[in-house]
């Protein structure tokens, strides 16, 4: 869709091209035909009008229908035109209605003179490349330096002999030389957005540049035919800038915004920085503008003096603004500063974590291929234990017997869950009874635990639920506690160990205790709660097991040896029989773990 396709159909846009080429074509007709009079000048003034109206009107809706910094793009080009509009309607009032010469020392030149400024100022902000936010900042408030000091050159070179000393003579001459500077700073800028651009944003910086530069060749010979008197309002020398103020509503209808904004370039470095050092000359140009106002002979005292008051408030101001910008680049430094060093903490986070997944790979082939020669074996005894079972014993044999088919059915199982490991497959998961499975492990712990003349004390919850899990790994990690817990009575005295099972909330907890031999002393500190951490007796690979079972576990410490360790696993709540969810509990989901 055309950009203009909100406000305009096709007939109404070719009928505006050709309202377009029928005035240029009248005004080239009058110009060829027609003798200096007031009609051809008053024809001249008002069709000028209505060209730059008309220009604006259609660059218009190209704002509204963008964003961010291509809007303000748009509302720059659009406040340049209106600038520029309202100096024409100035012209047209004093030569139309007034119908009298536009005075030499006329305060509107200022005007004429800023209309580019906003130009510039959108093309400084580049809107076909991508800008983080710092450098759209830093960006604005050098641009902001360059036109102060634009609006302190003109000020400089042609307010005063306006307003301090008139001198008609010297206010043209010094009027048409910093115009003609700034159109050629705005054609250079053109030029380069022209051939650093692509694509639709490459075809309005092309047509913008043609315009300008037919606009400013026009201007100039009009300024060289008035210094010798040859110039009058609808002359030929008009046709130039007419033709472009025309082009100026072609260049917005055929402007596609939405094509233009899609088409956003990476961000170049280069551009920031002669941004940055073309503020920074600026800054210092004014020790030599102050040096030429001081020496200026030809000036007189008084315009002397007030330059050199103006060069020292200008020096404050950029001074400020300078400080500023100092004071932004620091903080960024320091915020890339932090960045960096984030950057490389989680970088060496990362390499440790793909050594340790290294590591764990090779453990798992390792795993694997001993598990596999190992089930060979363990078969071989199951099927003996059981040949044994079927065999006349006595009662005391056949208890024994009974144990040892146990064992080497656990072992059988700890072995399937070792190639489970290996080949990185994860378990299915049933509800458990945590009951169940912690009055597994304390049996089978029976001979270790006698052995050591270390009594077991167990308090379960009857009313526990459920939780969802392998059977397999869980009573893994219980067996593996409860060594833990009698390991450490036996380096470190005490003769109790308490395993016990509790709900809390929306968590099942087992907890095993190994209660010190002595009472600790008055005012000691006595626990201390940390995340466990890898340690000689195992518990990593039971934290691993854990973490798959989105549970976790706790170690509590006392500085007289006790030892509390404390496993939590999320409640599994039965779900109703119309529901095909997943018994995964939806808090333990996104619940985090240590």
């Amino acid at each position: 869709m055309s950009p203009q396709g909100v406000f305009l159909n096709r007939t109404n846009r070719l009928l505006w091209f050709g309202a377009l080429a029928s005035t240029v074509a009248a005004q080239m007709l009058g110009a060829l035909f027609l003798h200096h009079s007031f009609g051809l000048t008053a024809f001249s003034d008002i069709v000028q009008c209505v060209l730059l109206l008309s220009g604006t009107i259609a660059f218009i809706p190209l704002g509204f229908r963008s964003h961010a910094r291509a809007r303000l793009f748009w509302l720059l080009i659009v406040l340049g035109l209106m600038l520029w509009t309202s100096y024409q309607f100035f012209w047209t009032y004093y030569e139309v209605f007034l119908r009298r010469d536009v005075p030499d020392l006329c305060a509107w030149d200022a005007v004429l003179f800023l209309h580019i400024v906003p130009w510039t100022a959108a093309l400084a902000l580049r809107p076909q490349v991508q800008r983080d936010q710092y450098s759209a900042r830093v960006g604005r408030l050098d641009f902001a330096l360059l036109l102060v000091w634009w609006f302190y050159l003109y000020v400089l070179v042609v307010m005063p002999w306006q307003y301090v000393v008139a001198n008609i003579p010297n206010y043209n001459r010094n009027l048409n030389d910093l115009y003609s500077v700034e159109k050629i700073v705005l054609l250079l800028g053109l030029l380069a957005s022209w051939f650093t651009s692509q694509g639709e944003w490459r075809r309005l910086y092309r047509s913008l540049f043609w315009m300008t530069g037919c606009y400013s060749a026009g201007s100039t010979v009009a300024n060289w035919a008035i210094q010798r008197n040859a110039y009058y309002s609808g002359s030929l020398y008009d046709v130039p800038l007419i033709a472009a103020m025309a082009s100026l509503s072609w260049i917005a209808l055929r402007t596609n915004v939405d094509v233009a904004d899609s088409k956003a370039q990476e961000s170049s470095t280069v551009y920031g920085v002669w941004v940055a050092r073309c503020g920074m000359i600026a800054v210092f140009s004014l020790a030599l503008l102050a040096v030429w106002a001081i020496s200026d002979s030809n000036a007189p005292m008084r315009i002397r003096s007030f330059r050199l008051s103006l060069t020292f408030g200008a020096a404050l101001g950029m001074g400020v603004m300078v400080l500023i910008r100092q004071q932004m680049l620091d903080r960024e430094l320091v915020r890339l500063l932090q960045t960096s060093r984030d950057a490389f903490a989680n970088l060496k986070r990362l390499q440790a974590q793909i050594l340790q997944s290294e590591k764990l790979a090779s453990v798992g082939q390792l795993v694997g291929g001993a598990a596999h020669e190992l089930n060979n074996p363990i078969t071989a005894m199951l099927g003996y234990s059981d040949l044994l079972l079927n065999t006349k014993l006595t009662p005391e044999q056949q208890t024994f017997a009974e144990k040892i088919g146990l064992s080497v059915r656990r072992t059988k199982s700890l072995v399937a869950s070792l190639i489970s490991f290996a080949r990185q497959k994860a378990a299915a998961k049933t509800p458990l009874d945590l009951n169940t499975l912690a009055r597994t492990a304390v049996k089978l712990a029976e001979p270790q635990w006698q052995a050591l003349e270390i009594e077991v004390r167990t308090e379960f919850d009857n009313g526990l639920p459920k939780v969802l899990g392998d059977s397999n790994q869980l009573l893994q990690v219980c067996l593996q506690l409860i060594g833990n817990g009698l390991h450490a009575l036996s380096e470190r005295g005490g003769n109790v160990l308490t395993v016990s099972t509790r709900k809390t909330a929306d968590v099942c907890i087992l907890q095993i205790a190994a209660e010190p031999a002595t009472l600790p002393s008055a005012g000691a500190d006595q626990t201390s709660s940390t995340v466990v951490e890898e340690d000689s007796l195992g518990i990593s690979a039971c934290e691993g097991i854990l973490q798959e079972h989105f549970g976790h576990i706790l170690r509590q410490t006392g500085r007289d040896g006790s030892l509390v360790l404390r496993v939590e696993l999320p409640v599994v709540w039965p779900a109703p029989e119309s529901s095909k969810e997943s018994t995964v509990p939806l808090l333990w989901q996104a619940r985090p773990f240590a």
